[in-house]
């Protein structure tokens, strides 16, 4: 359908800044300007021709203005297509002209509800309804109603008539319909935000589109109220989404502990086994079976271990069941692509803290986790991508003189995939495809490299074994060499990191007097 010129518009706005302008602009190009109460007699207190809502519709505002576009000429104005034969006929018999252009911002309940002592009633009278029925309406055919919902969007609105001969671009009216859902949905969170803190329920119904889906026994400490709360769009394979297959109810700590693995253990190809301790991995090991992994994994900080979060990227047998149940390591949650029945009657029946153990069935694997990261900070919200890329191995450099051995890069590998799950400062030693050693959240690399490579240490002399050879991924560059000179020391014979530093060439002077590799991926993992 080409473009159909703006011929009519109707302006409704609480926020007149920039009003007349606008609409004097709109005048200048031959639109009839239809108009509501305020809004009208501003327009036509600046000299401008506006014909009433009430004159157009036949139906005079009523009800203390609570009605006044409520009616089929003009939401027919707005939602009639126009390239469909059976509405413009329609249209014709009920005498409903096309709407074009919509303009319309909300009342400002928002902005009521924040002055203090507001009462319910003043709160209530500033809850639109015709002001987002309207939007809607011009939003949902946006490929004929083009729709402003705010005064910053006039001046892009204009440009675009005056670059289209009078009429709105395809993709101008579908940017400007999505703003129109977005600050509906916002508006209706306003309100229902609103009302339940008037009530006894802390926890809101919904947040944007993620519904409340439980409460949870408590949030970080047991005086804090916490809910769950699932993306409808979100995919199988998504911890939101896991069927719960047993144990007690859910804390906010456990899920965040579940998402942790889960996140890790997902990404990872062969069978794998992740333990989270405090949002952060205390073993992670691939293996030729999920059973031999979380061997390895548990052999990583088995102390640490103890009440933790283990999941699994193949599905919970029976016999992976048995041997979890058969340790002395108490778990608080598994979570697994599948889980068989056999596995939870294992459990429930064999460890004395089987009955309470949580078991989470996220029934498949999807190839990346759902929608954002989304951080609370006073007032607001920060929202950032997901960090999922991973480093390419044809795509990093090997800065030292000597490259490291294809067993070595294998190690180097996986620790860097390690790492990124890792809270910064996060350093990950690592032998073959098992991390030995894991320095998590501190202050200082060099602090992070000294309690990894102390737990790799500790692994070593509880298995006999030699930390020689080993390899140690880092989140970040390394600014001095002091934490490098704890590594090399230790055993450390390969290196990845991103790069980036003016110690770089510092530190491949270091490797290469020690014989050690050292690959440059080129991106770093923070993971604050």
């Amino acid at each position: 359908m080409p473009p159909t010129p703006v011929r009519r518009a109707l302006l409704s706005v609480h926020d007149k800044t920039g009003l007349v302008d606008f609409a004097s602009a709109l005048v200048a190009r031959g639109v009839e300007l239809l108009s509501t109460g305020g809004t009208a007699k501003a327009l036509r207190a600046a000299g401008l021709a506006v014909k009433d809502v009430s004159d157009e519709t036949g139906f005079p505002e009523m009800l203390d203005g609570r009605v006044k576009t409520l009616h089929p000429r003009v939401h027919g104005a707005l939602l009639g297509l126009r390239d469909d034969d059976k509405h413009r006929a329609q249209m014709a018999e009920h005498g409903i002209g096309a709407i074009d252009l919509l303009v319309v911002n909300l009342y400002p309940f928002e902005a009521t509800v924040m002055k203090p002592r507001v009462t319910l009633e003043e709160a209530i009278e500033q809850i639109d309804i015709g002001g987002p029925a309207m939007l809607r309406s011009a939003a949902k055919n946006h490929r004929s109603v083009g729709v402003v919902t705010d005064p910053a969007q006039y001046a892009t609105v204009l440009d675009d008539l005056k670059a289209n001969g009078g009429a709105l671009s395809e993709e101008l009216k579908a940017q400007l319909a999505r703003v129109v859902f977005a600050r509906t949905s916002a508006y209706d969170a306003a309100i229902h935000q609103f009302l339940a803190g008037r009530g006894l329920d802390p926890m809101p119904l919904a947040l944007g589109s993620a519904w409340r889906a439980t409460t949870l026994r408590y949030g970080e400490n047991p005086h804090q109220a916490a809910a769950l709360y699932v993306d409808p769009r979100a995919p199988r394979g998504s911890l939101a989404k896991a069927l719960f297959r047993n144990g007690k109810e859910l804390s906010f700590n456990n899920y965040l502990d579940a998402d942790a693995a889960w996140g890790l253990a997902r990404g990872l190809e062969a069978p794998a086994a992740v333990v989270v301790k405090h949002n952060n991995p205390c073993g992670v090991a691939t293996a030729a079976d999920p059973a031999a992994a979380f061997e390895a994994a548990l052999a990583c900080d088995p102390r640490s271990a103890f009440g933790g979060i283990v999941a699994f990227n193949r599905p919970l047998t029976e016999a992976l069941a048995r041997r979890l149940a058969s340790g002395d390591t108490f778990l608080e949650v598994v979570v697994a692509p599948g889980v068989e029945a056999a596995a939870v009657q294992a459990l429930v029946e064999g460890p004395r803290w089987g009955k309470n153990l949580r078991i989470l069935d996220v029934e498949t694997t999807t190839p990346t986790p759902f929608g954002f990261d989304v951080r609370a900070i006073d007032g607001g919200l920060l929202v950032q991508q997901r960090d999922t890329e991973l480093v390419d191995p044809k795509g990093v450099e090997v800065a030292t003189k000597r490259a490291p051995t294809d067993a070595e890069k294998a190690a180097l590998f996986f620790a860097y995939r390690v790492v990124q799950h890792v809270r910064s400062n996060a350093i990950v030693v690592g032998v073959g495809t098992q991390a030995v050693g894991v320095g998590a959240g501190q202050m200082s690399r060099v602090e992070a490299t000294e309690l990894a490579i102390h737990r790799a240490k500790r692994w070593a002399a509880e298995g006999a074994r030699s930390l020689d050879g080993a390899v140690l991924a880092s989140d970040a560059f390394f600014p001095f060499n002091d934490a490098l000179e704890t590594a090399i020391a230790a055993g450390v014979r390969a290196v990845i990191q991103p790069g980036g530093s003016k110690n770089d060439e510092a530190a491949v002077a270091l490797c290469n007097a020690h014989g050690v590799a050292m690959i440059l991926a080129g991106h770093r993992h923070f993971r604050h």
